[in-house]
């Protein structure tokens, strides 16, 4: 490259993929072109959720007037279970204080970044629903059906999913799901479907879903 400003402008973000590293003549060779669209967007995207937990720290660091190096312990603790602080930050923002104090941060901190983070992260989430007919003709037949509902609901769920189920008249009942993502929110519909099919066949009652 004889003129970097061929590539790039002052001020520019780029993502680019290291080829080699050599420490000896203080060069990294990198390429621009070997960088696909997707891992580009992953980047820029990751590049954007460190800045902004970084400036979350900042400002319950300010309120809390802390130090430079009470704002790396705080990173530190959180690195050593999270892959990002970001991730932590947003969990942080669902499920409240504790989910930093058990990181081993103390209950100030804890309080201040869940306010702050309330503030400047906004959880995602997807929406999927399913309509299922399921039905027995057993004397317990009521009660079938309401432990078929009930185990859907009971189905593991990613964190921060939550699954609930509605009546549309019987024999057909609704059963939404709500995820932080597309993907996740249509694999545990599934689970929770299938459960609630499975559970109603094995005590002898039929099960389908219709959409």
């Amino acid at each position: 490259m004889k003129n970097i400003r061929d590539h790039a402008r002052e001020g520019q973000k780029l993502v680019l993929k290291v080829l080699r590293v050599n420490p000896q003549k203080g060069q990294i060779d990198l390429s621009l072109r070997r960088v696909t669209g997707r891992e580009k967007t992953e980047k820029l995207l990751e590049w954007k959720k460190d800045r902004k937990a970084e400036g979350i720290i900042k400002v319950a660091a300010e309120k809390l007037n802390a130090d430079q190096n009470k704002i790396e312990e705080v990173k530190t603790r959180i690195l050593s279970k999270h892959q990002s602080i970001f991730d932590a930050l947003e969990e942080a923002a669902e499920a409240g204080e504790k989910a930093l104090v058990k990181l081993g941060l103390e209950p100030e901190w804890a309080a201040t970044l869940v306010e702050v983070a309330k503030q400047k992260i906004k959880v995602e989430t997807a929406d999927v629903r399913a309509t299922i007919e399921i039905s027995s003709t057993k004397p317990q037949g009521i009660d079938d059906v309401k432990k078929a509902l009930i185990n859907a609901k009971k189905v593991k769920t990613p964190r921060g999913a939550k699954i609930d189920v509605y009546t549309t008249g019987a024999p057909r009942y609704r059963i939404e799901v709500t995820a932080r993502d597309y993907s996740e929110a249509e694999k545990t519909l599934e689970q929770a479907v299938n459960e609630a099919i499975e559970t109603i066949k094995s005590l002898g009652g039929t099960g389908r879903r219709l959409n």
